[in-house]
C-alpha cells in the first residue's frame, strides 16, 4: 500500500494514537475523513492539518461509535458523498481498569461495541470497494494485550484479542487481492486512554513496566511502516517487541502462573 494520494478514514482521532495517526499521515494523503465523539476536538485537528496542508482535503463526522445507529449513519453518509475510501484505520477503543466481577456493566457493554462490533461493521462496509480496486489497506489498532489474558484488564484484553485474531483471518482470505491488513499492538503508551480506562476513585495503573513505554509518535511512525511494507503485526518499541515474543513463546500454564504471582487488586 502506497500511502501517497491515500484518501484515509480515522476513527478515534480526537486524541492519542488516532490523532497522532492522522497528523503523519497528512502529509502524504489527498483526504481525510477523522471520526470521533468530540466535534471540537476534531476541528481542532482539521485546522492544524489543513494550515500544514493546503491541498489536504479534511472531513469530519461526529459518531459515537458505541451506538449501532450512529455507526450506520456514518456508513450512509460515507455512501452518500462517495468518499473513495482506500485506508480505513480502527483506531477506536475503549478500556476498564478493575475487576470484572465490580465493572458497571453499561461500560463494558460500551468497550465490546466500540473495540469489536464498530471496528467489524466499517471493515465489512468499506471492504469490497477496496477489493473492487484492488488497492488497499486496513490498520487495525490492537494491542499487546491481545496476546494474553490480562486479570484487572479481562474485556479489554479479550476484545483486543479479537481485533487481532480477524486482522490475521482477512489476510488470510485476502491474499492476492491489493488490500492489506495490518494490526497494531503497542504496548503502554501515555495517552487519555488511560484516564478513561481507569475507574473513579482508583488509582490503578495499566500494565507495563516505563521501560515498555514508547511515545505515540514512535507508536504511529511504526504502524504507516508497517502498512507501507505489508506487515501484519506491528508491535512498536524493542523492549514490547522482545517481551511479546518471549509471551507467545511462552506456555499457557507458565502464563496462568506468573499472573497468579504478580496479581495485584486495583
Amino acid at each position: 500500500m502506497r500511502l501517497q494520494g491515500c484518501h484515509a478514514l480515522v476513527t478515534g482521532a480526537s486524541a492519542g494514537i488516532g490523532r497522532e495517526l492522522a497528523r503523519q499521515i497528512a502529509g502524504r494523503a489527498d483526504a481525510l475523513i477523522l471520526v470521533a465523539r468530540r466535534e471540537e476536538r476534531l476541528a481542532q485537528l482539521r485546522a492544524e492539518l489543513t494550515t500544514q496542508h493546503p491541498k489536504l482535503e479534511v472531513a469530519l463526522h461526529r459518531t459515537d461509535l458505541a451506538k449501532a445507529e450512529e455507526v450506520d449513519e456514518l456508513i450512509r453518509w460515507i455512501e452518500r458523498e462517495e468518499f473513495p475510501i482506500d485506508l480505513l484505520v480502527n483506531n477506536a477503543g475503549l478500556g476498564d481498569l478493575g475487576q470484572f466481577a465490580t465493572a458497571d456493566p453499561e461500560k463494558i457493554d460500551k468497550i465490546m461495541l466500540v473495540n469489536m462490533v464498530a471496528l467489524t461493521r466499517l471493515t465489512r462496509a468499506l471492504l469490497p470497494a477496496m477489493i473492487a480496486r484492488k488497492r488497499g489497506a486496513v490498520l487495525n489498532v490492537s494491542s499487546s494485550a491481545s496476546f494474553l489474558p490480562i486479570p484487572n484488564f479481562a474485556v479489554y484484553a479479550a476484545t483486543k484479542a479479537y481485533v487481532t485474531s480477524f486482522s490475521e483471518a482477512l489476510r488470510g482470505e485476502l491474499g492476492g487481492s491489493g488490500v492489506g491488513v495490518t494490526a497494531l499492538c503497542p504496548g503502554p503508551v501515555k495517552t487519555e486512554f488511560t484516564d478513561v480506562a481507569r475507574r473513579e476513585g482508583h488509582a490503578g495503573e495499566l500494565p507495563g513496566s516505563g521501560l515498555a513505554h514508547v511515545s505515540v509518535e514512535t507508536v504511529a511512525r511504526a504502524a504507516w511502516h508497517g502498512v507501507e511494507h505489508d506487515r501484519p503485526i506491528v508491535i512498536p518499541g524493542a523492549v514490547m517487541k522482545l517481551g511479546m515474543t518471549l509471551v507467545r513463546l511462552t506456555p499457557m500454564p507458565l502464563l496462568r502462573l506468573a499472573s497468579r504471582f504478580n496479581r495485584k487488586p486495583v
